[in-house]
C-alpha cells in the first residue's frame, strides 16, 4: 500500500489493490465480535465502503450491534434511556439523526432570511432584522419582524424523518416541547399569536393542539421578548407531524415593518418521562 501521512486522516481505501485484498484475508479470520468491533470505530460516513468489501462484511456494518456499540460509546443519556425502554431499538436511527434534545425547527431565528419557512399570507410583510435586545441561548440574536397587517409563516415538521418511528412515537408517546419568543419596538405596539398542531400521517388530521393569543403588547414597551411554551404529553397514537404557526402584526398601522418581532422558535422531542407503554 502507499504510505500514509501521519499528520492526517486517509479517507477510507476502496481495496482496490492487491495489497488491500491480503489485508482484508487476514481481518476475515477474526471472529465476528472482534471484526465488529474494529469497525465500529470507522467512521460513519466510510462504513458503506465497507459494506462493498464482502457479503460478510455487509451483513456485519447492516446489523443493529456495530450501531449499539457506537450509541453506547458515544455515552449519551438520552440514547441509552430510550433502548432501556423500547424493544428492537433502531440503533442506526438514533446514531445518524440524534432526534432527541435538538431543535428541530429549521431556521429558527431568521439567520437564513425566510428559508424553511411557508409564508401563508402578508409574505411582503415579513423581514429580518437584528434583535433589538439580546435573547440568551438564541441561536443567533436576528429575528422575523411582521407589518402593519397580519404575517403569518409556518413549518411542517416530519418526526419520522428526524429520526424518530412510528412505534416509539404511538406507544410510548416521549413529551413534544414547542417554544417560541416574541416582543416589539418600544414606539410601536403589536399583537401575536401562536398555534402548534400534531397531525397524522396524512397530514390534515389534528390529533392535539395548543393556540394562544396573548394581549396585545402595548406602545413604549420594554422591547423584552416574552416565551410561550407548552409541552404535548399522551397525545395518543397516531402523531407524525408538528405543524408550527406564528403570525403577528403592528396595533398602529404603521407603514413599515413595525410589528411583532418573532425569534428562536423551537419543537424539541424529550426523551426523560416517557411512556413505558400505552393502554
Amino acid at each position: 500500500m502507499g504510505q500514509q501521512s501521519s499528520h492526517q486522516e486517509e479517507p477510507l481505501p476502496k481495496y482496490t489493490s492487491l495489497s488491500d485484498n491480503v489485508y482484508i484475508t487476514v481481518l476475515d479470520q477474526l471472529p465476528d465480535e472482534v471484526l465488529l468491533l474494529i469497525l465500529s470505530y470507522v467512521p460513519a460516513r466510510d462504513l458503506d465502503y465497507c459494506r462493498c468489501v464482502s457479503r460478510r462484511w455487509k451483513c456485519l456494518v447492516d446489523s443493529p450491534t456495530i450501531w449499539r456499540i457506537k450509541c453506547q460509546r458515544l455515552n449519551r443519556g438520552d440514547v441509552l434511556h430510550v433502548a432501556d425502554m423500547c424493544q428492537n431499538t433502531p440503533w442506526k436511527r438514533l446514531y445518524m439523526a440524534k432526534p432527541f434534545s435538538r431543535n428541530l425547527v429549521l431556521n429558527p431565528c431568521g439567520s437564513e432570511l425566510l428559508q424553511y419557512w411557508d409564508i401563508k399570507n402578508g409574505g411582503d410583510g415579513w423581514a429580518v432584522e437584528r434583535s433589538r435586545t439580546e435573547l440568551e441561548d438564541a441561536e443567533s440574536q436576528t429575528c422575523f419582524v411582521t407589518s402593519f397587517g397580519w404575517c403569518e409563516k409556518q413549518q411542517i415538521i416530519d418526526l419520522v424523518k428526524e429520526g424518530l418511528w412510528e412505534h416509539f412515537l404511538d406507544v410510548h408517546q416521549p413529551p413534544i416541547c414547542i417554544s417560541d419568543w416574541y416582543g416589539g419596538r418600544n414606539d410601536c405596539g403589536c399583537l401575536y399569536s401562536l398555534k402548534v398542531q400534531l397531525l397524522a400521517v396524512d397530514k390534515i388530521a389534528v390529533i392535539q393542539e395548543f393556540a394562544i393569543r396573548p394581549d396585545p403588547i402595548p406602545q413604549w414597551n420594554d422591547e423584552k421578548y416574552t416565551q410561550v411554551s407548552h409541552e404535548f404529553r399522551r397525545y395518543g397514537p397516531g402523531v407524525r407531524y408538528v405543524k408550527f404557526m406564528h403570525k403577528g402584526k403592528d396595533s398602529q398601522y404603521w407603514k413599515g415593518r413595525y410589528g411583532a418581532r418573532i425569534t428562536n422558535s423551537s419543537v424539541t422531542i424529550k426523551y426523560d418521562n416517557i411512556e413505558p407503554c400505552c393502554s
